[in-house]
């Protein structure tokens, strides 16, 4: 199947970026939200970074020019039913997942190929509330999606041989790396770093250290680009939270009980960078570790 025209479903961090960078690959986008501000927003962060790429030389202005030409913007989600691919990148909860595929399930095309941008929820069940488990697999971007080289691949149990030749054609087209994940808990990337995440949470529950010296610790001991709790903030507590449910749920291990403190965190609102306070306090010139 040769794939033409993209829909995506949610405009915030990782929906524009996988709209960036569609839209760069010559692939037509349809960007849904329910919130015009979303979208309006979502579009002023791809002229941004597109811009920020040719400041650097990686693209032209030609390039930009017709990348964000390709991106059309809808707050009616029917509207994707003529697309190809759909890519979900909703909010990391199931019952949302499911109404949105529910949702545009009446308007798609026989061939439409859906997909979720899901990190860490069952394929399989996912698809098995909708008309085409063939044609229905995992898409997993890596957050920033226009800097991130790989993307998982999730088959569930149903998807055909033309399906996950399909999306991996766009991930090559894209420049990207696919990796294949199987359908299981949080796949591959958030079956590892989510414990290790969790671990650094528990770390700092138990007065081992302090939110500072876990993240120096792991940055200049483990040769890590960013610390686990400076992470998490980057990510969002409540989809770490979320993702750790996820493990916890299907495995039934208790190696994978959310630390306590993460779940106080979230019940507080304090969600990391997106909500101005998680483990630091991004309210003012530089974060400040709240613990």
């Amino acid at each position: 199947m040769n794939i033409k025209t993209v829909g995506i479903v949610g405009a915030g961090q990782m929906g524009n970026g996988i709209a960036h960078v569609m839209s760069l690959a010559g692939y037509d986008v349809m960007l849904n939200d329910i919130s015009g501000d979303a979208l309006a927003g979502a579009m002023a962060t791809i002229d941004r970074n597109l811009e920020r790429q040719v400041s650097r030389e990686k693209i032209s202005a030609d390039d930009k020019s017709a990348a964000l030409a390709r991106i059309h913007t809808t707050q009616t989600l029917p509207d994707l039913g003529q697309t190809d691919l759909v890519i979900e990148a909703a909010t990391e909860r199931e019952t949302i997942k499911q109404a949105i595929f529910e949702d545009l399930l009446p308007h798609l095309q026989p061939h439409t190929i859906l997909t979720s941008n899901t990190s860490s929820i069952s394929i399989t069940r996912l698809a098995s509330r909708t008309d085409r488990p063939e044609k229905f697999m995992g898409f997993h971007f890596m957050n920033p999606v226009p800097v991130m080289q790989l993307v998982e691949l999730i088959r569930g149990i149903a998807t055909d041989a033309e399906t996950f030749d399909a999306c991996a054609a766009v991930v090559e087209k894209l420049g990207k790396t696919a990796a294949t994940a199987e359908d299981f808990p949080a796949f591959i990337v958030n079956r590892i770093l989510m414990p290790m995440i969790n671990e650094a949470v528990y770390t700092l529950y138990e007065g081992v250290g302090s939110v500072k010296s876990i993240d120096s610790s792991m940055r200049l001991g483990a040769n890590h680009p960013m610390g686990p709790l400076e992470l998490a903030d980057f990510i969002g507590l409540d989809t770490c939270l979320a993702i750790m449910n996820v493990l916890h749920d299907g495995l039934a291990d208790t190696k994978y009980r959310p630390c306590p403190l993460l779940t106080k965190y979230v019940e507080a609102g304090w969600l990391g960078r997106k909500s101005q306070r998680g483990f630091y306090d991004y309210r003012g010139e530089t974060p400040v570790p709240t613990r």
